[in-house]
């Protein structure tokens, strides 16, 4: 078991989910305050998309962006901060035309994914390791995108999270690793339960681990009624784990949760497997990541 546990709240994500429960935050305001709230209940890490304010929807505006990760940094809240960069590769066949994308498809390069990583340069970043059938739609990350989006991560100094939503990803993301564009030990976050990448079970999640590089860093969480299930058969694999309404809207069955009440939920888990939620600074120097207030790697070198 993993008793020194980083815990990750996902506080937004990118889905259709602000109609079905209202404490999804949507604005740059909101999304900065559920980051602080989450540090405030204990998270150590959040990770942040961000939305357009007037629908809700999709956004990769840097601006948005730079407003969420001021407004956490000016508080008085410490929390390790991690931007997505796997937005931009929905891709959905126009029915007429299936050469084409239809409604739904919001493409990126791997240049514009990183765009807001370069700029910002928050201690982490998301990398997702390969190409889904995500539900309807297939989300699209080709290995020379991959190799590419993992060039310019490695070039910010940034520490990517190698997303894997199904076990060829973590052949892959371990491939990266061989051909020296991923600096240090590496970093896996185990994406389970996404129809139709990994189930969440502990069988999938077992696998995935088996396959891990021995100096990997990793976390898992599951999606939906999966999400607290997850949190602990990560903690007692050794892992570290991720919970938020990216990826669950309830607190329990018809209660609509808040991102703190889904970090407080998961910190009791963890507390009482004997475990602890590791704070942002151990985070940091766990991880070797940079640290904003510094610049420095936290207990190394500039």
């Amino acid at each position: 078991m993993n008793r020194n546990v980083i815990l990750t709240c996902a506080v937004t994500g990118a889905g259709d989910t602000t109609g079905k429960n209202p404490n999804v935050p949507v604005t740059p305001r909101q999304i900065a305050d559920s980051c602080i709230e989450a540090a405030r209940a204990g998270a150590s890490v959040a990770h942040i998309h961000v939305r357009d304010p007037e629908t809700g929807g999709i956004s990769h505006s840097m601006d948005h962006f730079r407003e969420v990760m001021e407004r956490v940094r000016e508080s008085d809240t410490d929390i390790v901060m991690n931007i997505t960069a796997g937005g931009g590769g929905d891709w959905t066949p126009d029915v007429e035309d299936p050469t084409r994308g239809g409604p739904g498809t919001d493409i990126q390069t791997p240049a514009q994914r990183h765009e807001p990583v370069g700029e910002l340069l928050p201690e982490l970043c998301t990398l997702d390791c390969g190409s889904l059938n995500f539900g309807d739609m297939v989300y699209i990350n080709t290995a020379d995108w991959l190799r590419e989006h993992a060039r310019l991560v490695q070039a910010a100094g940034v520490k990517p999270e190698l997303e894997c939503f199904d076990l060829g990803h973590v052949w892959f993301a371990r491939q990266l690793q061989q051909e020296g564009l991923i600096d240090g030990d590496p970093l896996y976050q185990l994406c389970l339960g996404i129809p139709w990448g990994a189930e969440a079970d502990t069988e999938t999640m077992l696998a995935m681990r088996n396959k891990l590089p021995e100096n990997a860093n990793w976390a898992a969480f599951g999606i939906g009624r999966h999400q607290m299930p997850m949190v602990a058969q990560a903690a007692l694999l050794g892992g570290h784990a991720r919970v938020g309404l990216e990826d669950n809207l309830m607190l329990e069955k018809g209660v609509l949760a808040t991102n703190g009440q889904l970090v407080e939920k998961a910190t009791g888990i963890i507390d009482g497997l004997g475990g602890r939620v590791m704070t942002p600074a151990e985070t940091r120097a766990h991880l070797a990541l940079r640290d904003p207030s510094t610049g420095r790697i936290a207990g190394g070198e500039a």
